[in-house]
């Protein structure tokens, strides 16, 4: 009886993550068409200012007492980011010297992630300390978890699952990371007035459907996790199944 009440469990949380999956791939997809939309939109839109990407990234790093760090140009669209190592802020070319609102609202953010790292933000420090768990759990828990599914070795797939988790604790670092440049990013903007208010509402869109990517990249790497906890289960459900 206890077993088979086991079992009716397993079948049930296999249910709930199938139910929950349609949504957040939902979400997912719906972030995706935000980001792309709005950047594309608020791209379009030059702020009265005329304040280029670059200038809004300055401003960022000075209300902070950052002076250290460099922005420079790169190619690609979407392609910005800050690099800690060269202590560098990359903005893509329709930043970096385009005066529109997207403009202002990317290069403050990615600068946001500059006085981060000079203020020594904890999350960040965190994140940045599990990146390289982060990149041997990325690279060999998929390995480990086919070839403890094709062995049958539940000590293989349950060190897969441990592996991949970490990724999980990644996304979920990453949260708050992003979302307090944000935070840093709008209040810089609004504090030194770069954009009017309307201009303001637009570069906050931008931002929160950026912020939106990483909520669902979390959500789909707990699901993904949840899967492998319920095939582990099930495996051993099955083997105490056989041993009765």
């Amino acid at each position: 009886m206890p077993y088979a009440h086991y079992r009716y469990g397993s079948f049930l949380a296999n249910n709930l993550y199938c139910l929950l999956l349609i949504p957040v791939l939902i979400l997912s997809v719906w972030a995706q068409i935000q980001v792309s939309g709005n950047f594309r939109r608020y791209s379009q839109s030059r702020n009265r200012r005329q304040i280029t990407g670059a200038r809004a990234a300055e401003a960022v790093l000075r209300s902070h007492g950052v002076y250290n760090v460099a922005i420079r140009p790169c190619s690609g669209s979407l392609t910005d980011h800050f690099d800690p190592r060269d202590n560098t802020i990359y903005l893509s070319e329709p930043v970096y010297a385009s005066a529109t609102i997207a403009a202002v609202g990317v290069a403050a953010h990615e600068a946001g992630h500059a006085v981060q790292h000079a203020t020594g933000y904890g999350p960040i420090r965190l994140r940045s300390a599990i990146v390289p768990l982060t990149q041997i759990g990325s690279r060999f828990s998929f390995i480990l978890l086919l070839v403890g599914m094709l062995l049958y070795s539940q000590s293989l797939f349950f060190i897969g699952i441990l592996l991949f988790s970490l990724t999980t604790v990644f996304q979920l670092v990453t949260l708050p990371v992003e979302f307090d440049a944000s935070h840093r990013a709008l209040e810089t903007i609004a504090g030194q007035s770069l954009l009017d208010g309307d201009e303001l509402a637009g570069a906050r869109k931008v931002l929160r459907a950026a912020a939106l990517t990483y909520v669902a990249a979390l959500l789909m790497s707990v699901l993904q996790l949840l899967r492998y906890v319920l095939i582990f289960l099930g495996r051993s459900d099955r083997n105490r199944g056989g041993r009765r």
